[in-house]
């Protein structure tokens, strides 16, 4: 008996980091001691008790030894009960029970009686065990899925504290697992031919699924915007296999993974409600920091229905995933980055009432109202989103019409040709850096024209030239045509109408 290592992974952000678990058992005057040091959390340090438990019921039973349980790295913060396993063997390897071995790495949850729950972030535990080199990653069998999407990894799932002894001592006897059947889902996503009429802003939400712009619909209530938006993640290209990594990564940490997945091969869609704190949208939190929907949404949509009814101060806080891609939480002991590219889909009443300029319907708004109302929404956040796009309510006899309009899957075929035009260049429109704006958007003597007079006459902003030129890019992509047109430049400069009838 005396000191035994195991090895396991914390997770920080969307990274996991390896630590050794060393365990020592000694005399003391009370055989109940049981010390964890190196910044545990509550989880780690309550798990105690539940290790205590699960040895015992397991059939190992438990030394009449105080025991200490250094966590090393020390300056890394460990948080939940992932812990619990490799502590576990480590007790019982420091008994003589076991070998030890530099070739394995666990994680799990242990119940009373000893068998294992899924914990967050396997993924990450997965990459970071490939990195440093180890062969066996030993996890709950519900996680082993998503862990086994990494290659040269062998990852063995277990239900119980049992099956991960015999996993230490012969591994060879395990079949690896395997990652789960991809699919990119998209065949239930609901079709956009369920939408009547709204041609001008089905064909706005093709150019921002090519570009991969943000867009803003603005539209009395039940004209169709939330089922405009809930059907766009439906003509977006499938996730490549970085970006898949990432989103499930991400979903891993923040535990919204369903038991059992593999790889995300949808891109995420996200909706949360406008009462979603700064926190809860953008991420943080107590502890650790989590990742918020921002994030979540990362490779794909984030819709927010209702747009002005969200705190300003929450709304602001999208202003630098936006620009950057990237979500920066501050504490003290340092800045916590996640990722958070994704398409910005948002959605509006024109006032309060929801009827300021509908031919149909009175508006009971005053201009103060309207103003206050539109307010909501800062200058320096509508500049961030490429398209502006008006959805009046849907005339009688288009809502009749036999004929359903263009289908998903016609408007999929377009975009997904507009992407394969700009991987050839290395990126997506949206995100054309500034040096390469020019020369991709060149314009003709009639496009700086009209360029020039939109400018003018719009109050544009320069962020918000650079964006009409990158949406402008990709009509002429959807266009098939080599150059930016007066054509594809005047379409673009269409979809800024907000910046014409409301703003302006």
């Amino acid at each position: 008996m005396g000191l035994f290592r195991t090895r396991t992974t914390a997770v920080l952000g969307i990274d996991a980091h390896l630590i050794d678990v060393e365990v020592d058992l000694y005399q003391s005057g009370s055989a109940r001691d049981f010390i964890t040091v190196g910044m545990p959390d509550m989880a780690v340090r309550e798990s105690r008790e539940r290790i205590k438990s699960a040895l015992m019921n397991s059939g190992f039973g438990y030394p009449a030894k105080a025991v200490t349980i250094n966590l090393a790295p020390a300056n890394v913060r460990k948080e939940g009960a992932g812990f619990d396993l490799p502590m576990a063997l480590g007790i019982l390897g420091a008994t003589g029970a076991l070998r030890a071995s530099d070739e394995h790495a666990f994680a799990g949850e242990l119940s009373l009686d000893g068998t294992l729950r899924p914990v967050r972030g396997a993924l990450s535990m997965a990459v970071c065990a490939r990195r440093h080199g180890l062969r066996y990653l030993v996890l709950p069998k519900e996680n082993a899925p998503e862990a086994a999407v990494v290659e040269g990894l062998h990852v063995l799932g277990v239900r119980h504290l049992q099956e991960a002894v015999a996993a230490l001592r012969a591994p060879e006897e395990f079949a690896a697992e395997h990652p789960a059947a991809d699919t990119d889902g998209v065949d239930d996503i609901p079709d956009f031919a369920d939408v009547r009429g709204q041609t001008t802003a089905k064909r706005a939400c093709e150019v921002a699924a090519a570009g991969g712009h943000n867009v803003l619909l603005v539209g009395p209530p039940g004209s169709g915007k939330t089922m405009l938006a809930t059907r766009l993640a439906g003509i977006l290209p499938p996730l490549e296999f970085a970006e898949a990594i990432e989103a499930t990564q991400i979903h891993s940490v923040a535990g919204q993974l369903p038991t059992g997945t593999g790889l995300l091969r949808r891109r995420p869609f996200r909706a949360p409600h406008h009462t979603v704190s700064d926190a809860g949208l953008i991420g943080g939190g107590s502890g650790v920091p989590r990742p918020g929907e921002a994030s979540l949404a990362h490779n794909g949509v984030l819709f927010l229905d209702e747009l002005p009814e969200f705190a300003r101060n929450v709304l602001e806080q999208l202003r630098q995933p936006l620009e950057e891609g990237v979500v920066a939480i501050a504490r003290a002991s340092g800045t916590m980055r996640f990722p958070a590219r994704f398409m910005l889909i948002a959605a509006m009443n024109p006032c309060p009432c929801g009827y300021y300029g509908d031919a149909s319907r009175e508006c009971r708004c005053t201009g103060g109202i309207i103003q206050r109302y539109l307010g909501k929404i800062s200058g320096p956040l509508l500049d961030r989103i490429d398209l502006h796009v008006e959805v009046p309510a849907v005339p009688f006899k288009e809502l009749r019409a036999k004929d359903t309009g263009v289908t998903s899957a016609a408007m999929r075929e377009r975009v997904l040709r507009a992407r394969e035009t700009q991987k050839s260049r290395g990126f997506v429109n949206s995100v054309i850096p500034p040096s390469a704006v020019r020369a991709l958007c060149a314009l003709d003597e009639a496009g700086e024209r009209t360029l020039e007079l939109a400018m003018r006459k719009m109050g544009l902003s320069a962020r918000a030239h650079d964006r009409l030129l990158k949406v402008a890019r990709t009509i002429a992509d959807l266009d098939r045509s080599p150059g930016v047109q007066s054509k594809h430049l005047a379409e673009a400069i269409q979809y800024r109408s907000l910046d014409r009838s409301y703003w302006g």
